[in-house]
């Protein structure tokens, strides 16, 4: 009898998207060796039959009979036989996204295979698969040590290609964990291994999934490049497989590089080439979806009849399932013939009706139910969103069943359904809650959707809330809505870094200024589509908020246009024309209580666009508000335990660069960096100095690690992109991106016991018009521990900056005040005591975000 089992290369299972098919070649039945198939029996054929199914996607009949085949080999007193079931079990349950069967299959066979020595093949094979198992469960640091047990087998095995497989799957542990050097290095390192091995078709197939790896890990670049070396390897051995699924994992890099052009052409490839009808219509239907999102919709119908034609070809399978509901997603978007999609879903929905797949057949269902959400048959369309709901709470999906309760909240808000609605969406916060660290753990397919498919969830839900809110529960209702922008904000925080974030001990900002800050007033905006909202916390008072009825579109027009004033020195009447605006929105309904409740310092939660602005810039007619108030920004109402630098003397580790390296040359000279130093130096600060060739990336790792100080500053050229890859500030040796960045200060905090109190970033500066960078620049201290960050939204003289650094350290260290008012204090001197520096570009740009004390 032959025996099957699986060659895991890249063991982690991603969920199913709205946005584009992926080929999954990390889980495949297999032959195993001649060693294991002596031991059993050759009459018996029920494994290879559970192979067939298996590759025929029919995963229930497969797992059926594998269970007949366990119980026979029990019978016969088998036990290799019964462990090589048991595993093959566990890969079908796993594919059906059923992980605690899968856990115990995988389990059970492991129990069998301790006992048999010496090791065979099998045994680290079913460690892989139990590593993948821990992993969705979210027990990541059992799967990394799970994988390194199955490397140090497959090297006493000299089995090379199921080592590479377990590095592999080991680098993506270490980049869940949020080592991503770490994992980066060791993905490196195997690739170098791979260099000196000759050109065969395994090795193009290693080649492949460390290209996956590095584009899950987002070394984007890195991964084209190892792909590229995977296709070239393929097309000399001419293995037209293989050149397809290369070109496919390129369309894929592509794709998430936002490279929509390069991303159709190489699905178009893979296409072209595959003998594989599956991989086709994927790599067809990817195109189709990529043409839709950018606007080429008679391009993108073209492709429609081959589409279609493969389609009604193929026998059912889960591929073809998701294929066509990945087609309908689509469709809905073009607004096709209601008919022609529902026809597509009825036929997926019978494909997953019988084989038994319930996942799919939740897909399918609710899939169906936005059709007739889409053409306002709303009775039709809840009663299918509620079947699809109860199979995703039956099998305890809640990455499935958080868009039904979503799709049951827009339905019951139509209707005017409206505590119903309120409801619906409650569960589906709660649901995205709940599969929180998953969702950043797994392909960035989530990643790319996130803006399509997890953001609206929190901002439809606040509307909601804001826009039916009783009298008599308001300041529960605004106490709800705000703290639902939070859940927003750490999860587009979480997106951002592929992990989640802050899981630190943290306090309410309410308790922070009723009880040991009350000086401090709290505000929250919140851009709405049609309305702006803006949440007020003073001391001591319940919570209120003002509405107006200025839509999305026309908000963010007037902050883009005063974005770009902002940087023009000659345009400081239409600044303060529309800060005034700006003005009348967030300060203007409360100045009066502000002052009678003695606040001076105003933290905003910013929301969108308004990111991309200062609040020190917004004016009353006659003055700005920094003249006024100090300012900061929080991410949230949490943050880090309190604690006033004021209070402990201030050390600061400093590196600055003055010329940018040689592939830099975009970014101008900083001449005044030593001036800056002097000027920190001078305040009486202890300060140690990293300038120039000193200040290399390894070089402020080792200092880093071996300095005593609490504060970091950097003053070089630093650029903060909604893409984290497209982040990084320069060294000497080059550009150190986020998460290279994140994951240096982060080894500090695990093994230093002084607390990174603040990081200030002198010389970066954000992208206009970009909501989502600034979401690197908070992100990056508050995830690795700093209590707070001092940074520039945008480049300006580094002569003004210098003078306005030696400002803010003379009062921090030398007055017993907060960061925000030293701050304050350091921008009006700008403004009022050098004339060449009065317009706000110089002095407004300057942001502190985090712990103000």
């Amino acid at each position: 009898m032959i025996i099957t089992l699986v060659s895991a290369l890249l063991c982690i299972i991603y969920p199913v998207t709205a946005q584009v098919t992926t080929i999954n070649n990390s889980l495949r039945l297999h032959l195993s060796s001649q060693d294991i198939k002596s031991k059993i029996k050759n009459s018996d054929n029920l494994l290879q039959q559970g192979k067939a199914l298996y590759d025929a996607e029919n995963f229930v009949g497969s797992i059926n009979i594998l269970q007949q085949a366990v119980e026979q080999y029990r019978t016969e007193g088998n036990k290799l036989g019964q462990a090589v079931g048991l595993s093959n079990i566990a890969l079908a349950y796993q594919k059906l996204g059923l992980w605690q069967e899968a856990k115990q299959a995988v389990t059970a066979s492991l129990k069998i295979l301790e006992n048999i020595k010496p090791y065979l093949l099998v045994l680290p094979q079913t460690l892989d698969i139990q590593g993948n198992v821990q992993l969705n469960l979210g027990q990541v640091e059992q799967a990394l040590a799970t994988w390194q047990r199955a490397e140090v087998i497959y090297k006493q095995l000299d089995d090379q290609s199921g080592v590479v497989g377990s590095r592999i799957n080991q680098a993506q542990a270490w980049q869940v964990l949020g080592f991503y050097r770490r994992s980066l290095t060791n993905l490196t390192t195997w690739q170098e291994e791979l260099k000196s091995q000759p050109n065969s078709i395994t090795k193009a197939i290693e080649l492949r999934s460390l290209g996956d790896a590095l584009q899950v890990a987002g070394d984007l670049k890195q991964s084209r490049q190892i792909l590229q070396q995977s296709l070239e390897i393929a097309q000399q051995l001419d293995s037209p497989e293989n050149i397809s699924a290369a070109w496919f994992s390129l369309g894929n890099t592509a794709r998430v590089e936002q490279d929509f052009k390069s991303a159709i052409a190489f699905y178009q490839q893979a296409a072209t080439v595959t003998p594989n009808p599956i991989t086709k219509v994927q790599a067809e239907i990817n195109q189709f979806t990529l043409l839709v999102n950018t606007g080429e919709a008679a391009t993108a119908q073209k492709l429609l009849p081959s589409i279609q034609t493969l389609l009604t070809s193929l026998p059912p399978s889960q591929s073809t399932i998701y294929a066509r509901i990945h087609l309908v997603q689509s469709l809905l978007k073009l607004e096709t013939k209601p008919e022609a999609m529902a026809q597509i879903c009825a036929t997926a929905i019978e494909e997953a009706q019988n084989l038994a797949d319930k996942r799919a057949e939740s897909f399918a269902l609710g899939t169906l139910g936005s059709i007739y959400e889409q053409t306002k048959q709303f009775t039709h369309a809840q009663k299918l969103t509620q079947q699809a709901l109860i199979i995703a709470q039956t099998i305890n999906a809640p990455d499935i069943a958080y868009r039904w309760h979503w799709q049951l909240g827009r339905l019951f808000k139509q209707q005017g359904k409206i505590p119903r609605a309120i409801a619906a969406y409650d569960f589906a916060v709660s649901d995205l809650q709940t599969i929180r660290s998953d969702l950043v753990a797994v392909n960035r397919d989530v990643q790319y959707s996130f803006k399509e498919s997890v953001e609206p969830v929190y901002r439809e839900s606040v509307a909601l809330l804001l826009q039916s809110q009783p009298s008599s529960q308001q300041e529960k209702t605004l106490d709800k809505a705000r703290q639902r922008m939070e859940a927003l904000q750490l999860a587009q925080l979480d997106d951002y870094f592929r992990q989640a974030c802050i899981d630190a001990q943290t306090v309410v900002l309410d308790q922070v200024i009723d009880q040991q800050n009350p000086t401090t007033a709290i505000i929250y905006p919140i851009i709405l589509p049609q309305q702006l909202q803006v949440i007020v916390k003073i001391p001591h008072q319940p919570l209120r908020n003002f509405t107006f009825n200025k839509s999305q579109s026309e908000v963010e027009a007037i902050l883009t246009q005063l974005r770009e004033y902002l940087l023009e020195p000659d345009r400081i009447e239409e600044v303060q024309l529309l800060s005034q605006q700006v003005y009348s929105w967030l300060i203007k309904n409360i100045e009066l209580d502000l002052k009678n409740s003695g606040v001076n310092t105003l933290v905003f939660v910013l929301d969108g666009a308004l990111r991309n602005l200062p609040m020190a810039i917004l004016y009353d007619g006659q003055q700005y508000l920094v003249e006024k108030y100090a300012i900061a920004l929080s991410l949230g109402l949490q943050l880090f335990a309190p604690k006033p630098l004021a209070q402990q003397p201030i050390k600061v580790l400093a590196a600055g660069l003055v010329e940018p390296p040689p592939e830099f040359q975009q970014f101008p000279p900083l001449p005044e960096i030593k001036s800056e130093f002097n000027l920190i130096a001078q305040a009486g600060v202890s300060t140690k100095q990293l300038l120039d060739q000193e200040f290399t990336s390894t070089s402020l790792d080792n200092n880093v690690n071996a300095t005593s100080f609490n504060v970091l500053h950097l003053a070089t050229h630093g650029q903060f992109s909604s893409r984290p890859e497209h982040t990084f500030i320069l060294a000497a040796d080059g550009a150190i991106n986020v998460a290279q960045f994140d994951s240096l200060l982060r080894r500090r905090d695990e093994t230093s016991l002084e607390a990174l109190e603040m990081l200030v970033l002198s010389a970066c500066q954000t992208a206009a018009g970009d909501n989502r960078a600034t979401l690197g620049l908070a992100g990056v201290s508050v995830k690795a521990g700093a209590r707070s960050t001092l940074a520039s939204l945008w480049h300006i003289s580094d002569r003004s900056t210098a003078i306005l650094m030696g400002e803010f350290y003379n009062h921090l260290a030398n007055t017993k005040i907060t960061k925000a008012e030293a701050l304050r204090r350091a921008q009006v001197a700008l403004l009022k005591k050098y004339p060449n520096y009065e317009s706000p570009g110089f002095w407004a740009p300057y942001v502190l975000v985090g712990n103000w004390l």
